[in-house]
């Protein structure tokens, strides 16, 4: 009798001392933020959340003429994947929405976001459409006035969004994150934390 209740009570003190789980990005597992979406890929493919189940998927809003969010967030995002092993990079899904449907093209968008990682996806769709996924995901954007050459700016939030294998929003990563707490987050999620 004694026996076992020294088992329980070590058992119960290893559970207190092992570290609970710890992202790097914001959990945000059952807030209702994102939603599945149709939006075309730069390919001209459809393309829904649920077509990468099995995947962890990373969402970032931005457009291609954005000059330092957008970048910066795909570079550091590639950097993560250059930084998980073979399999668990192929099991990892970079799709960048666009907020600028009206300038990013598929042909701009292959060639955009292929330049940081040929496996990351441009999406694109009609202003509504982007619209109410953008809202869906709580990610701000707005058009800013047009320049006298007619070029205009597009602000928006600048966080990404990333979700587990079983198409569960798990994770808002920060502008700014280092590739390798990124790589660190996926990795959790990969192993199904």
């Amino acid at each position: 009798m004694m026996r076992r209740l020294a088992m329980i009570l070590f058992t119960c003190l290893m559970a207190a001392c092992s570290e609970p789980l710890h992202f790097n990005a914001t959990d945000i597992t059952g807030s209702g933020i994102g939603a599945d979406f149709s939006l075309t890929d730069h390919t001209g493919k459809l393309r829904h959340l649920a077509d990468f189940r099995g995947k962890v998927v990373v969402v970032f809003f931005g457009f291609t003429h954005c000059s330092e969010a957008c970048p910066v967030t795909l570079k550091a995002l590639a950097d993560a994947l250059r930084l998980l092993d073979t399999e668990a990079a192929a099991r990892t899904q970079v799709l960048f929405v666009s907020l600028d449907p009206e300038r990013d093209t598929e042909s701009a968008l292959a060639h955009y976001v292929t330049t940081f990682d040929p496996s990351f996806l441009g999406l694109r769709g009609e202003a509504a459409t982007v619209e109410q996924v953008s809202k869906a995901f709580k990610a701000y954007s707005k058009k800013g006035p047009a320049s006298g050459a007619g070029d205009y700016s597009v602000d928006h939030s600048s966080g990404s969004y990333a979700y587990d294998p079983e198409g569960k929003i798990r994770l808002y990563i920060n502008y700014g994150e280092t590739p390798q707490r990124i790589a660190d987050d996926l990795k959790l999620l990969l192993a199904g934390k």
